[in-house]
């Protein structure tokens, strides 16, 4: 049994820094990627041009390829998975595009695809100059889990702030990360590797970020589970990994209050939490997950 291909939407303004992301993603490498762009321009190309249907893919470095729809975005994702078969799709959306309409199409019409997580990038010193949040803005905003306050070194502290304050009036649920260059660990937008979670440290002044895994070969109580996952605190912003239940295993993928869980084979039971200042909620977590456990199995 295959698990759905992960599919992360970046959006935001024109020059708002999207690219500078995806060249960040790219170069922490890790995972056979395909990022789905509209246009090659400004990632250098110097590898072999593949003519799809309705996509080129240029083979990148790595394993990576980098896309460019000459078709629908629908049969565009099909191919990818088709010629590429990723670990991960990463689709730069341009800066007109709307991010509810995208969202919609990855779930309700590629039944291939998991949304994994969008991504939205705000301009910080072109929201200083010009404040007005237009429709299209609007819509990345609030469809976004996690958000980057970009370039935040041309702009006063104060109108750091401002920008945040505007965000957070369209969504207060989602994590912001306060960036120059899109400087954010890739690790904290796509989640750890369960083999390796290392402790982040706090960057420009920000809480500290911090990840704890848990692992059990006893089933777990679905029911237990799945009420202490809608408890989980606000300070959880991503889980991920497999759960064991006397129904079956799964893949479980949680992101900011959203949860995703889908039959997949598993010996065990082992997530993953990450989130900011974590470790005052690390025990209380494990122990919920402990009494989960399915007692007949003890």
């Amino acid at each position: 049994m295959e698990a759905r291909t992960p599919l992360t939407l970046i959006t935001g303004s024109l020059g708002c820094g999207k690219t500078t992301l995806v060249r960040r993603i790219l170069r922490a490498g890790g995972r056979r990627m395909a990022v789905l762009m509209n246009e090659f321009g400004e990632i250098p190309i110097d590898s072999r041009v593949i003519q799809g249907e309705n996509i080129e893919i240029v083979e990148l470095a790595g394993g990576c390829v980098c896309c460019s729809m000459t078709g629908e975005f629908e049969a565009a994702i099909r191919e990818i998975i088709e010629k590429v078969r990723p670990d991960c799709i990463i689709v730069e959306a341009t800066g007109l595009a709307e991010a509810d309409a995208l969202v919609f199409e990855v779930e309700d019409n590629l039944p291939d695809v998991r949304l994994d997580c969008v991504v939205c990038i705000v301009d910080a010193y072109m929201s200083v100059r010009h404040p007005h949040v237009g429709h299209t803005t609007r819509t990345h905003l609030r469809a976004a889990h996690i958000v980057l306050i970009n370039k935040i070194d041309l702009v006063a502290t104060a109108d750091v702030k401002e920008v945040e304050a505007r965000v957070r009036g369209l969504n207060r649920n989602a994590v912001l990360f306060k960036t120059v260059g899109c400087d954010v660990d890739p690790l904290l937008l796509f989640g750890l590797e369960l083999e390796d979670h290392p402790v982040f440290t706090s960057r420009r002044g920000e809480p500290e970020f911090q990840s704890f895994v848990f692992t059990s070969r006893v089933r777990l109580d679905d029911r237990k589970f799945h009420r202490l996952v809608s408890e989980l605190p606000e300070c959880v912003y991503r889980a991920k990994g497999f759960a064991r239940f006397p129904g079956g295993s799964y893949l479980f993928n949680y992101v900011v209050g959203r949860v995703d869980i889908e039959a997949f084979p598993a010996d065990r039971t082992q997530l993953v939490f990450i989130g900011r200042g974590l470790n005052t909620f690390r025990e209380a977590i494990l122990a919920g997950l402990k009494g989960c456990e399915v007692r007949d199995e003890l």
